[in-house]
């Protein structure tokens, strides 16, 4: 089941770098917290289920190269990466996934739970346009199993990220 809180003021003991990066920017936003499942196959299509939403709301937090440069895109769980679109979107020419152990320890968080805001390092970010097209949307608020939701504008906003169409699906 999942247990849905509104963020105020300060953070709290379950606080997380992205959590803390909304509050002190003066973000407003909702964490939703579910049941992990480590035998889960997808982590944002669990995060879409256990929490009711259509997962053309729920996004997910991907890290790829782009020319050699750690990149983060932000697609819907429903579609998947256009990588080609996806350097496109930041003037490179060729983009793969990245090294699941380079985009952790760049970005401090762990695989299935790393969230475009307050990351250890900031990285080049591009939000699918799609995410502008819904009052909010919900993407890793920094450990498996908790969700941050706010509107669109506002993450794009404090990602400093291009909005781009780097989805399909």
């Amino acid at each position: 089941m999942a247990k849905k809180r509104k963020e105020g003021g300060a953070p709290g003991a379950g606080g997380t770098p992205a959590t803390v990066a909304l509050t002190t920017a003066g973000i407003g936003f909702s964490t939703h917290a579910y049941e992990h499942d480590p035998a889960s196959a997808s982590y944002g299509e669990e995060a879409a289920e256990a929490l009711g939403v259509g997962a053309e709301r729920v996004f997910k937090t991907l890290v790829a190269e782009v020319d050699g440069a750690l990149t983060v895109a932000v697609v819907p769980v429903a579609g998947s990466l256009d990588l080609k679109a996806l350097a496109s979107a930041v003037g490179g020419k060729r983009a793969a996934m990245a090294d699941p152990a380079a985009a952790e320890r760049t970005t401090g968080y762990v695989r299935g739970g790393i969230s475009p805001l307050g990351q250890r390092k900031r990285l080049p970010t591009v939000v699918d346009a799609s995410a502008l097209e819904h009052p909010t949307v919900f993407v890793s608020a920094g450990r498996r199993g908790l969700e941050v939701e706010l509107p669109g504008a506002d993450l794009v906003a404090l990602t400093g990220a291009v909005v781009a169409p780097v989805s399909r699906g």
